[in-house]
């Protein structure tokens, strides 16, 4: 049941944002009452924090960050991880709203996604730093730096993709700005 709860509020976090989505919502589409769903997520506050970092731990085990892959394979993951994207555009909408939203100090994302980028980018900088120590990457490379830039660009790409999925190339456009990253950064042979 947990599982269809989270499914449930993904979806109405998407369409609704937190702010707008209620418990009761969630509770009626997947035939349980509020205090049904009470017993399976105590709050609001704590099924959104649990769908996030049900996507996160899924998306971490599937494209081998941290620690599975490093150097320029680390990239490519991101590559792929985008191209998972574009098939759940439900979840890409719904973190978009959920990032924007938790941008305010009230918000009870908020922690959560500031801890997230500050790991996120924490993780692929070690990956990339590894591609440096063992001479894939250009000795100097600001690891950091690029992990902050990597994940610009990939959430950039996935709002305008929001905003127009025709005109946006969301997967092609990313596959080819880590291209050029990776040839930047790669040892020259």
């Amino acid at each position: 049941m947990r599982e269809r709860i989270l499914d449930a509020a993904i979806g109405a976090f998407a369409d609704q944002g937190y702010e707008g989505t209620s418990l009761a919502r969630i509770a009626d589409s997947v035939g349980l009452s509020q205090p049904g769903l009470l017993h399976h997520f105590p709050s609001k506050r704590a099924l959104l924090l649990a769908e996030l970092e049900r996507r996160d731990s899924v998306d971490s085990e599937r494209f081998g960050l941290p620690g599975r892959v490093d150097g320029l394979a680390a990239l490519d993951a991101m590559v792929a991880l985008m191209a998972q994207n574009a098939r759940m555009p439900g979840i890409v909408q719904s973190f978009a709203v959920l990032t924007g939203e938790s941008a305010a100090e009230s918000h009870p994302g908020r922690a959560y996604f500031t801890q997230r980028y500050a790991r996120l980018r924490s993780e692929l900088a070690d990956a990339l730093a590894a591609g440096v120590a063992r001479g894939e990457l250009r000795a100097g490379t600001d690891c950091l730096a690029v992990a902050t830039e990597v994940f610009a660009v990939m959430d950039g790409l996935q709002v305008q993709w929001l905003h127009d999925p025709r005109s946006v190339a969301m997967v092609e456009l990313f596959r080819t700005y880590v291209a050029r990253l990776g040839a930047a950064l790669a040892t020259p042979t």
